[in-house]
């Protein structure tokens, strides 16, 4: 006789913030703010855009100049480098808040 054991999860599982970074190849800054970001990887999703494809034109146009750009659940939050300290209250507040 087998035990077979299920795992269910509720509903309410809390979704991660997700974090959107702007970025293109080469771009020594947006690998920079990538390894500045590991080490709170577990706290969020992240997306990464690349610019320069064409179906990204319209974040070209607006960021071209500006990279790397970070947004926080769609809204940006920085630019041109990745402030640690910051990001860190950014996932406070937004984990105090769930």
């Amino acid at each position: 006789m087998f035990l077979i054991r299920i795992r269910t999860f509720c509903s309410s599982v809390k979704r991660l913030p997700v974090i959107t970074l702007f970025t293109k190849d080469p771009c020594p800054l947006c690998d920079e703010a990538k390894q500045l970001l590991q080490p709170f990887r577990h706290r969020f999703d992240l997306q990464m855009v690349d610019i320069s494809k064409p179906e990204h034109k319209q974040f070209w146009d607006l960021y071209r100049f500006h990279i790397p750009v970070f947004h926080f659940n769609g809204t940006e939050i920085m630019r041109h480098r990745l402030d640690p300290e910051k990001l860190e209250q950014i996932l406070d507040r937004a984990e105090t808040q769930d």
